[in-house]
């Protein structure tokens, strides 16, 4: 089993023409099960054309009524990224998995004020998808490093979530699913929502939690865990800041008031019960000491 994808997943590319969509999209349909599961791509001024033999339609309400699609994956320009998760959500997809970085925060702003209310899950934006293991793969992530099994990744860092992963197959630990929630201020999923899909899920038996610095969102997730997490938790918090004038790491580090830092966050995750590491070379050895 795994969560939010599976080998039967119906996806649709919004963005599928322009070159990264091309390039995600090819890579996507060569893992696994991806040849059947990506069916339909979305280009308003290209509808009846197709990519490689995936048809384009003009709109994501077209594409899934055609195809019977449930998720969509974005790789449309930052200008226009907002409004292509609204096309999703307004079209009444289970999920939307947005990898589009540099999205203006007003834009997702009124996107998510959008979603209010409706049944649409959005992971993103600026992520780099999700994976399950030797089913499927939406998104950016280096397939070759993942092996199916049953420990969960989380992670707001693509990098660390691929850092992890290699840790875990190289310790003979394969991964149930794994998911890269973004790090941008304004986002879909957070840390304690998946914590609480992996919770449910009865063929994950332990979960890696990975965050940054900035916000508060995996001392929230700490919190639920303490009362609710019937599995163990290992956790890990990038909280390395940049030279002088350089963008520091994702755009929802933000540090205000002396919250959210590592050390903040690590203290409240080492309070609730999760065992945490200062070192990210150790995650894959902490999670096997867990289980």
């Amino acid at each position: 089993m795994s969560i939010l994808v599976n080998r039967n997943t119906r996806v649709i590319t919004q963005g599928i023409t322009g070159k990264t969509g091309q390039f995600h999209t090819r890579m996507c349909r060569e893992y696994a099960n991806g040849r059947a599961c990506f069916v339909a791509g979305v280009n308003p001024k290209k509808p009846g054309e197709d990519f490689e033999g995936i048809p384009i339609y003009a709109t994501v309400k077209e594409a899934k009524e055609a195809t019977g699609a449930t998720v969509s994956v974005i790789y449309v320009p930052p200008p226009f990224a907002a409004a292509a998760i609204d096309e999703a959500v307004d079209a009444g997809l289970d999920l939307v998995i947005c990898i589009t970085e540099g999205i203006p925060v007003r834009d997702m702003i009124r996107t998510r004020y959008r979603m209010q209310g409706r049944k649409t899950l959005l992971l993103g934006p600026n992520c780099p998808g999700v994976i399950t293991p030797d089913e499927i793969k939406i998104g950016i992530m280096p397939g070759h490093i993942h092996r199916s099994g049953r420990i969960g990744v989380v992670s707001r860092s693509g990098t660390l979530t691929y850092e992890a992963v290699g840790q875990l197959s190289a310790l003979g630990l394969g991964q149930s699913t794994a998911v890269g929630i973004g790090g941008d201020p304004v986002n879909g999923l957070k840390h304690i929502d998946v914590l609480k899909l992996f919770n449910d899920d009865p063929d994950t038996d332990a979960i890696v939690m990975i965050g940054e610095i900035g916000g508060s969102d995996e001392e929230t997730a700490a919190e639920w865990a303490k009362n609710h997490m019937k599995k163990p938790v290992v956790g890990f918090i990038a909280g390395v800041t940049a030279p002088p004038g350089k963008r520091m790491g994702h755009a929802g580090a933000i540090i205000s008031g002396g919250k959210g830092t590592a050390q903040a966050k690590l203290e409240v995750m080492e309070a609730s019960g999760i065992k945490v590491t200062r070192n990210p070379a150790e995650m894959g050895t902490l999670l096997k000491s867990a289980l």
